[in-house]
């Protein structure tokens, strides 16, 4: 039986991403988001928690993300769970888990008025724009399809 990897997560970007190129020429663009959650304590008091996650996304997609997003923007990432694991030079065993990205949607932003009298003409429909989902086949590392470059 195969296991389930599979993560939603919703956020804002930590700083803006970085792009790269593998030396295979691939594009891939990281990126760490701050997912905030809510909760009331056992005392009943209103408790708030920050959690960060490293994202990685690939492709034609990692260019899309590369362009779009900016430090603050929110997104929403589904993806899975990467453990990358290696020894230092002093031979200490080092892991780290990150959301390797498979869908990005990128949440509206609301778009800045020129002059108080342009805010004031702006419209609610107006002043947001539409969310941007983006789709791309071409998800994956070339090492996980299979061994041949991604177009």
């Amino acid at each position: 039986m195969n296991s389930l990897n599979s993560i939603l997560v919703e956020g804002n970007l930590v700083r803006d991403p970085n792009l790269n190129k593998t030396p295979r020429g691939t594009q891939v663009c990281t990126f760490s988001l701050a997912c905030n959650r809510s909760y009331r304590s056992m005392d009943n008091r209103q408790q708030k928690e920050v959690s960060f996650f490293e994202v990685e996304v690939w492709s034609k997609l990692a260019d899309a993300c590369a362009e779009t997003l900016k430090k603050g923007r929110g997104v929403r990432v589904v993806g899975r769970l990467k453990q990358d694991r290696w020894s230092d030079a002093e031979g200490k065993n080092h892991s780290r888990i990150k959301i390797v990205g498979e869908h990005v949607e990128f949440n509206p932003v609301a778009l800045q008025a020129k002059s108080p009298a342009t805010a004031a003409a702006a419209t609610a429909t107006e002043a947001i724009a539409e969310p941007e989902p983006v789709y791309f086949e071409e998800a994956y590392p070339p090492e996980l399809s299979g061994g041949q470059e991604v177009p």
